[in-house]
């Protein structure tokens, strides 16, 4: 996927750039700076540094990468937080613009960034973070490049408070656990109530009753015969997705950006017989804005429904309930609730 948020160390990322949040001298430093110091060869990346001398904050230079698996090496330097806060958002604003702008002029196509001036330069990681999403969205937006942010750990990780309470207060009311989700519905025996409730279970054997209410009666539908469902005809997932683009009056560029994707395997969407994984179809449903009803429709025809014991599809389907279809912030929720994140 173009972008795409990760936990790792950032020295050990095989791509064609890795990004250090440096010091305006360009010297050996600590936290990440260091780290990559140490990874590429302290000497040789050093005496390179040198002969560049000095990088203003919010600009960007390049080295070589020398011993990372990187084979570039971007400085970029961060402000300091806490003086002058404009000032500082638009200047950490620039070491991403300015970074990607760099890696773009030397035709780089995937480049990785720690979260800038989130560590001892104090900023605060949740708008760290909020810049970061902004100046890479509005880069991808004109271009086409693979854009990793590289956490190390939880800890380095923060969406905005608000943001994440609203979200696990929705996946609280909604997810149903695994112990009052399942049970074997057998033809003649009684059902548990929460089976009924599975919206999984499409069908129930004749014969089987409410537990706890004997006298009521269960309303079947008539199971197709598999000779009607296999002549029955549908939309593809293609034809589908096709129609959807065509009623929305949207172009296949502005589809892909916006669901995350990259324009090679949406070419292949065109096919009749290409089958999604999960993550994409929700991207798209992201892209499309489609409400909870199309989205199923969408998800059905690629094999898939909404579970309400995924947190997942929960966390999905909270954005969609709210109107909410920015992919990037979708993506960081999910990250900050450890799920697979939308897009491929």
């Amino acid at each position: 996927m173009p972008f795409n948020i990760i936990r790792d160390d950032i020295t050990r990322l095989d791509m064609d750039a890795i990004v250090n949040a440096a010091n305006s001298r360009l010297a050996y430093g600590g936290g990440v700076c260091g780290a990559i110091f140490s990874a590429a060869g302290a000497a040789e990346l050093q005496a390179e540094c040198d002969k560049i001398g000095y990088c203003e904050t919010g600009g960007a230079v390049i080295t070589n990468g020398y011993n990372l698996k990187a084979k570039y090496i971007i400085h970029t330097v961060g402000p300091i937080y806490g003086e002058n806060p404009k000032e500082e958002e638009k200047q950490l604003y620039s070491c991403y613009k300015n970074s990607l702008e760099l890696a773009a002029g030397h035709k780089l196509e995937s480049i990785a960034f720690p979260l800038i001036s989130s560590g001892i330069y104090g900023y605060p990681k949740a708008e760290a973070l909020k810049i970061a999403t902004k100046a890479i969205k509005d880069f991808l937006a004109e271009n086409d490049m693979d854009v990793y942010l590289v956490v190390y750990d939880k800890a380095s990780f923060h969406i905005s408070e608000k943001l994440f309470d609203s979200v696990k207060s929705y996946i609280d009311d909604k997810l149903i656990k695994p112990d009052s989700r399942r049970c074997l519905c057998d033809e003649g025996v009684s059902v548990p109530l929460p089976c009924l409730a599975d919206k999984e279970y499409d069908y129930i054997p004749e014969g089987s009753t409410l537990q706890g209410a004997p006298s009521a009666k269960i309303q079947f539908e008539k199971k197709e015969s598999l000779d009607a469902l296999l002549n029955k005809k549908t939309e593809t997932f293609s034809e589908m997705l096709l129609r959807l683009i065509d009623e929305r009056g949207m172009s296949d560029v502005e589809v892909y950006k916006r669901a995350n994707i990259d324009r090679k395997l949406f070419s292949k969407m065109r096919k009749k017989d290409y089958m999604p994984k999960k993550t994409t179809v929700m991207a798209l449903v992201i892209s499309l804005k489609l409400g909870k009803k199309e989205a199923e429709m969408l998800l059905n025809r690629a094999g898939f429904a909404f579970s309400e014991s995924s947190k997942f599809d929960i966390i999905i389907e909270y954005f969609i309930e709210n109107g909410i279809y920015d992919i990037y912030e979708i993506n960081e929720a999910l990250f900050a609730f450890e799920e697979k994140l939308l897009g491929a």
